[in-house]
């Protein structure tokens, strides 16, 4: 099976209004982590995670599938990016000490990632997987947002967005002592800024390749009419985590 690229199109759009991810997830994450000498963070992108975890880790390996994202990714001494699908690797057996992957398990075949987990992890090394969910944006507009989300776009998302909407709960974790929690990530974003994170959707570059169109332009009304010149947006973030071996 080919990897699904669905972001290289708009790297620039998506290094520039993705969001990054809050400090505690990461302090949650470290007090698992025996040894700090290597990590791979897979399907990195623009290196969000990779460039965090650079500040802990001696190495950081970090891998996507589209050199357009890397090319933006933040350089730093100790990170090695390079190109290549999550499920088949040229590391060494028993190379990590932390394993991440965020916001792109559900493009994956699981399975296969897992195994090639398993074989490069340390004994004993830890995996966490996250993601976050639809963005909340206020109980008067999170109906016009939502509609827009399953309705509108809906018919444009691939069929493993569902597994985002449910939070990664159908797709195997087949590690020990794992453990689930839940985060989030508070935003103080004016409507420009969010239309444009709205346009970095996988739904909505399908929707504008296949209509010549873009739908953000059209919603852009019907949220502007109550939007502040900023307005205060949480992202729902779920993470799972286990020790491999």
């Amino acid at each position: 099976m080919m990897p699904l690229d669905r972001f290289s199109g708009h790297a620039n759009l998506y290094a520039q209004y993705r969001i990054d991810y809050p400090n505690d997830l990461y302090d949650y994450v470290l007090s698992f982590v025996n040894s700090r000498q290597a990590a791979w963070d897979c399907a990195t992108g623009n290196g969000q995670v990779a460039s965090v975890l650079a500040n802990w880790f001696e190495r950081v390996d970090a891998t996507d599938i589209s050199e357009k994202q890397l090319l933006l990714a933040p350089k730093k001494p100790n990170i090695v990016y390079q190109p290549g699908p999550a499920e088949q690797t040229p590391f060494a057996n028993q190379s990590f000490d932390l394993i991440t992957v965020a916001q792109a398990l559900h493009w994956f075949d699981v399975d296969a990632f897992h195994a090639e987990v398993r074989r490069v992890a340390k004994p004993g090394a830890i995996i966490a997987e996250w993601g976050y969910g639809l963005v909340q944006i206020g109980a008067d507009l999170d109906p016009v947002l939502i509609d827009f989300y399953r309705n509108w776009i809906g018919p444009y998302w691939d069929p493993q967005r569902a597994h985002i909407d449910n939070a990664y709960a159908s797709l195997p974790f087949p590690f020990s002592n794992a453990a689930y929690k839940m985060f989030s990530i508070y935003r103080r974003w004016s409507l420009d800024r969010f239309l444009n994170y709205l346009r970095t959707w996988s739904a909505v570059r399908q929707y504008i390749h296949e209509n010549e169109e873009d739908p953000v332009a059209d919603l852009e009304p019907r949220l502007r009419q109550t939007w502040p010149d900023e307005r205060d947006i949480q992202f729902p973030v779920f993470l799972r985590i286990g020790r491999v071996g």
